[in-house]
């Protein structure tokens, strides 16, 4: 019987852990990046060579930037599991399914400008032929959102749907009058941009007052002369407003990826730059949406224990078997210590009936007198006697069987008197 309940609860700890753990990581994580030449799709390159050293295929795929990526990541059927985004785009209850992993580096709003600056207007208006980013791109949420608080309008001009890239090198050809691009300072177009001759890049009119309007915007200085020394380019400081590109997952993400995922957000970004401090990225801070569970570890107590000290795949392999052996041991344990208790309970309790059988014996020697059931109460003797000789027990309980058999021969001697 002992046996059986053993198995029973070791078979039932078993199938209980079994129901809650977790599969393994998928080899493949597909990320939703950028148009080709964008910060995104440098930073999505960039993470797929670190998650590469550890065995996962992350698939980039390429998008007309973050509007595009948050209805990716919405969508279930997409197959996109982490994505990146700037600040400001969507609310938790578009996207309940969403979670954050941090913020990673700043994306300036750069505005440049043909040098002849014909493409502004004193009335706040544009003249000639503009980029202000694609459909579905981060930039032209964003200039959608601020141009027309600042005044400026576009009755008058040729918007041109290009991407970042693409605007750039037909600014530099003189076949656009402005360009506007969402992207941080590591863009290529962005640095070619900045020192080319001919091009003037603007300063933002009144960022702190964006800043204090949109909590997800963040007031930045480029330094003069910082984008080439030589040239004096920029030949002032520049005021810039800026957002924070997110690094965005699905809910159910493995949370080993998600892991990896800041473990190379950490080594991509966490060196200094032209506007951050070493450290400062990846950054514990939700935007638009809440930190997941595992990046709220990640940054309270940095990777889990296996993690630093195993290869990833070891890592993931050893963290399923604690969640398989740490109920099972939690089962096997106190087993093992009752199981030996509940045997000696259990071979105690057979010999310990017959000394209540041999009890009520002498009752009855005692109450009808020795002489009057001698012969009756003498075969119940030789009975339970009979019964003492065929019990077996363990040797570790020999001893009360012996001590039973003198107790039986006392009762005899006295029906023998």
């Amino acid at each position: 019987l002992m046996s059986a309940i053993a198995a029973v609860l070791l078979i039932g700890g078993l199938a209980a852990t079994v129901t809650l753990m977790e599969p393994l990581p998928p080899r493949t994580v597909v990320m939703a990046t950028g148009t080709e030449g964008s910060a995104y799709a440098e930073t999505g390159r960039r993470y797929q060579a670190v998650l590469a050293r550890h065995g996962i295929h992350l698939e980039l795929r390429a998008t007309n930037g973050g509007v595009d990526n948050l209805r990716l990541l919405r969508d279930a059927q997409s197959g996109v599991g982490v994505a990146l985004a700037q600040g400001g785009l969507a609310a938790v209850t578009q996207s309940p399914d969403v979670v954050s992993l941090g913020t990673l580096f700043y994306e300036p709003v750069w505005v440049f400008i043909r040098q002849s600056r014909s493409s502004l207007r004193s009335d706040h208006g544009f003249a000639g032929r503009v980029s202000i980013g694609r459909p579905g791109s981060g930039t032209r949420a964003l200039a959608d959102e601020l141009l027309p608080a600042l005044g400026y309008k576009f009755d008058r001009v040729e918007v041109v749907d290009m991407t970042a890239a693409e605007a750039g090198e037909a600014l530099l050809r003189g076949e656009l009058n402005l360009v506007m691009m969402v992207s941080g300072w590591e863009a290529p177009i962005v640095r070619r941009l900045l020192s080319a001759p001919g091009i003037t890049t603007l300063s933002a009119p009144r960022a702190d007052a964006h800043v204090a309007l949109r909590p997800y915007l963040s007031k930045l200085i480029l330094p003069r002369g910082v984008a080439d020394l030589a040239d004096d380019r920029p030949p002032a400081d520049l005021q810039l407003i800026a957002a924070k590109a997110s690094l965005l997952a699905r809910k159910d993400l493995h949370p080993a990826i998600q892991y990896l995922l800041l473990d190379a957000a950490a080594e991509v970004h966490g060196t200094p730059g032209i506007f951050v401090h070493a450290g400062q990225f990846p950054a514990a801070e939700p935007m638009d949406f809440p930190l997941s569970e595992s990046a709220r570890q990640y940054y309270h107590s940095g990777r889990p224990f296996l993690q630093r000290y195993l290869p990833f795949w070891l890592a993931s392999l050893a963290t399923q078997l604690l969640v398989l052996l740490i109920p099972v041991v939690g089962v096997i344990y106190p087993i093992f210590r009752i199981l030996p208790a509940l045997y000696g309970w259990s071979m105690r309790r057979r010999i310990f009936r017959l000394y209540g059988e041999l009890k009520f014996l002498e009752a009855e020697i005692a109450t009808r007198g020795a002489g009057q059931a001698g012969p009756e109460l003498a075969a119940k003797l030789n009975q339970l006697e009979q019964r003492a000789d065929h019990m077996y027990v363990p040797k570790a309980f020999a001893h009360m069987l012996y001590t039973l058999r003198l107790h039986i021969d006392l009762v005899r001697g006295r029906i023998a008197k």
